[in-house]
């Protein structure tokens, strides 16, 4: 199993920063691909941005592109998810995820492993 652990959410006003980290443990060696994700009250859970493990590719949703960067700490397990500019649209539970293939996807359905979510609030 791998455990992930989310941090680093918070209240910041429009146009701030915040940095999410997602720590992995267990057997991180199951995990190819982490992604972020994230869920608004009343709306369905929404693709943000992918890593692949060796940090040599990323994807990101056209939402947050050029606004947001994912990267990772291999010696530390942790991928980050810096965010930039920040918008009261961005309000929602941040989720961190794995995956043991190596391509990357937006589909939350093909992650395996998920956080317990952080959550980020931007107010209008």
């Amino acid at each position: 199993q791998v455990q992930l652990v989310e941090s680093g959410g918070g209240l910041v006003q429009a146009g701030g920063s915040l940095r999410l980290s997602c720590a992995a443990s267990g057997r991180t060696f199951r995990v190819l691909t982490m992604g972020w994700f994230r869920q608004a009250p009343g709306k369905e859970r929404d693709f943000v941005a992918a890593i692949t493990w060796s940090g040599s590719s990323t994807y990101y949703a056209d939402s947050v592109k050029g606004r947001f960067t994912i990267s990772r700490d291999n010696g530390k397990n942790t991928v980050y998810l810096q965010m930039n500019s920040l918008k009261p649209d961005d309000t929602a539970v941040y989720y961190c995820a794995a995956r043991s293939e190596a391509t990357l996807t937006s589909g939350g359905e093909e992650y395996d492993y998920w956080g317990q979510g952080t959550q980020v609030t931007v107010p209008s």
